[in-house]
């Protein structure tokens, strides 16, 4: 995976911040627009307020410009998370922002689910999961409070709409890793 630098990670989140801002018509400031901005890219920009989870929309495969998914996914996890109401004009400044910058995924083979949890790395691999119409994926984030791999992928089952112990051997699963950068609410 493409190593980011600090301070690309501080433009994305500024992008980020900026495209939830502009829909409360607050002025645009003059941000950089590197070339890298331009390349493919897929994120996921996941609010916080006072260390609860406030919104968290993305991308799981490239398939726009960097910056416009940055600034699409920002308003999205803001606006259009249906977890959640739609972000305050007074909540935005005591709102953290990340944005985690995905690798591509890539497809594990397993020989059931026992093999499939050992070949996980905690902390490490984000995890996307599939059957028939069924998806849903984790980031490396969810660690923190699933580090057990078997918990762990229990819980992104019920997030996929299925049952905690199902498994079945058409079941599809692709880990991907993330670059992380974040900035506190002011």
């Amino acid at each position: 995976m493409n190593t980011h630098s600090h301070a690309q990670g501080c433009l994305l989140i500024a992008l980020a911040r900026q495209a939830i801002a502009s829909e409360f018509d607050e002025p645009d400031a003059a941000l950089p627009h590197p070339d890298w901005l331009d390349q493919p890219g897929a994120v996921f920009v996941t609010l916080t307020r006072n260390g609860e989870l406030r919104g968290c929309i993305g991308s799981l495969e490239a398939q726009r410009t960097l910056i416009d998914d940055v600034q699409s996914n920002a308003r999205a996890a803001a606006f259009k998370d249906p977890r959640f109401p739609p972000l305050s004009r007074d909540e935005l400044p005591v709102t953290r922002v990340e944005v985690s910058l995905l690798s591509p995924a890539q497809p594990m083979r397993f020989s059931g689910e026992s093999d499939a949890l050992a070949q996980l790395r905690p902390g490490i691999d984000g995890v996307i999961l599939e059957h028939g119409w069924h998806r849903a994926t984790f980031l490396p984030q969810v660690w923190e409070q699933l580090p057990e791999p078997r918990q762990f992928m229990a819980h992104l089952k019920r997030k996929a709409g299925l049952a905690a112990d199902f498994w079945a051997d058409d079941l599809r699963l692709a880990t991907y890793q993330v670059e992380k950068f974040k900035k506190e609410a002011t």
